[in-house]
């Protein structure tokens, strides 16, 4: 009997620390959600934190079970926290999206630039980081370390990366018009939708989510919010300005940081054609870039975040080791 006290205490324990905590600030100015895994204040204690950096839509719901099984695979000690994108939240009852928002803070540079004043802001200068980014998450990373130098990098870890041509993917060519010449026309369903009762969003967000067996269900409500009206027109405008600013690979920044990079990428990727893999592996043959074997899709939060987070895992160990 005392010995089955002990493991409930121990399952207790567990269970608090696997408990996500949410808190909403201004980041230049514009709304921001930050979801954290572990210590909610960072202090000079806490050698590494894993920070998320998300594709588009850049919200930080979606990685909750990504981000809580990476938080267990280290047995909780390294702090694991996503910033959603500027603007790409639901502000809460209290707050409006924008307070004296920078100049273009929900286009790409500006999001790059909010990214770098959360740093600044909330991460204590010696903090170690691990960096983990998913699609455009990823270029924006590589902007990060070519803007701040300073930044004490341990690891990189680029998911089905968009860094490069977006506009000429597969995916690219058909919504580049969509996201670039026709973004408006979509705002009236958008703010259609937005009217709906949040029990019919979601119903309708699962019929859509229908196709996929294994759907992670904790995506379902985040995407609800999404329906709001004013953050899905942010991630679609951050979207046109991809396709028209995601030219060239930059080169130069991964050569610099080549070692603290690991690249994965998908097999069936429309955002991130294998062609892409192929070439980036034979201008850097000393890089460290894989090819998705598991079939899991560009949005791998949908079904695959318990998955890849355990192969993010298995990657860096070795750096962590103390």
């Amino acid at each position: 009997m005392p010995l089955l006290r002990v493991n409930q205490m121990d399952n207790m324990v567990t269970d608090r620390r696997d408990e996500p905590q949410t808190d909403f600030m201004y980041c230049c100015g514009a709304i921001t959600e930050v979801l954290k895994f572990g210590s909610c204040q960072l202090h000079s204690g806490h050698k590494v934190l894993f920070l998320i950096i998300p594709g588009n839509p850049g919200v930080v719901g979606f990685y909750r079970t990504f981000m809580h099984t990476l938080h267990s695979m280290f047995g909780h000690r390294h702090p694991v926290w996503a910033v959603s994108h500027a603007g790409h939240c639901v502000p809460p009852d209290s707050m409006d999206m924008v307070d004296e928002a920078e100049d273009d803070v929900f286009g790409l540079n500006g999001q790059i630039e909010h990214k770098l004043a959360f740093l600044r802001k909330h991460v204590p200068r010696e903090t170690s980081l691990v960096l983990v980014g998913h699609s455009i998450g990823c270029y924006i990373i590589l902007e990060m370390m070519k803007r701040n130098p300073e930044l004490k990098i341990i690891k990189a870890v680029m998911l089905f990366p968009t860094i490069e041509r977006m506009a000429q993917t597969p995916q690219g060519k058909v919504m580049t018009p969509v996201l670039c010449h026709m973004r408006y026309v979509a705002y009236l369903p958008l703010f259609l939708l937005s009217l709906l009762p949040e029990g019919l969003k979601a119903g309708l967000i699962k019929l859509v989510f229908g196709g996929i067996p294994s759907l992670d269900h904790t995506v379902v409500q985040p995407t609800v919010g999404l329906l709001s009206g004013d953050c899905a027109a942010n991630a679609m405008y951050m979207g046109g300005q991809e396709m028209r600013k995601v030219l060239e690979r930059d080169n130069i920044t991964i050569k610099k940081h080549l070692e603290k990079l690991i690249f994965y990428y998908g097999a069936t990727d429309h955002w991130c054609p294998v062609q892409y893999y192929h070439e980036i592996k034979e201008d850097f043959p000393c890089g460290d870039f894989r090819l998705c074997e598991n079939g899991f899709r560009h949005a791998f939060v949908l079904d695959a975040g318990t998955e890849v987070a355990k192969m993010v895992a298995e990657w860096i160990s070795g750096e962590l080791r103390t």
